[in-house]
């Protein structure tokens, strides 16, 4: 596998300083298709998260959320004892990976028709909202000499 040097090209840039590892991991990662998911856009912070889990109880999944990452496990079930005649449903274990955004937090998750929804919202701190700064005084040549003396 070829490893590329990102580094020249992220020199010039200020507040992407994750970038770089996310595309690092991306490549990293192995194209494991299973299980299937949907990744949707609810509202303009809400997203949700739709894992096709079928024959998994919810005592099989794990969920975690450390640092921008998400994780989900599923543990699958052995069940060799049994005489199949066709086996086409996977029950195999899995660990699935989602990179978050910065402020993209997970507000729950739910187990329904054997769909994992697990559903995630971006909340900024109160820091980071604009904030619209009111501008004081009138046109007097007064008010501008005033500031001035505050400063």
């Amino acid at each position: 596998m070829a490893t590329f040097d990102f580094t020249p090209m992220f020199r010039s840039s200020i507040g992407f300083d994750q970038l770089p590892d996310l595309l690092a991991h991306a490549a990293e990662r192995e194209a494991n298709g299973y299980p299937p998911y949907n990744i949707e856009k609810i509202g303009p912070d809400d997203f949700r998260i739709v894992m096709a889990v079928a024959g998994f109880a919810r005592d099989d999944l794990e969920i975690i959320q450390a640092e921008n990452r998400l994780i989900v496990k599923g543990r699958g079930k052995n069940e060799e004892a049994k005489n199949f005649l066709h086996r086409g449903l996977a029950l195999r274990q899995f660990v699935r990976e989602f990179d978050l955004a910065t402020y993209v937090e997970v507000t729950g998750a739910e187990l329904e028709n054997g769909l994992l929804i697990i559903a995630l919202r971006r909340e900024l701190p109160e820091s980071m909202k604009p904030r619209v700064i009111p501008i004081a005084g009138d046109d007097r040549a007064g008010t501008s000499a005033s500031l001035r003396r505050a400063a």
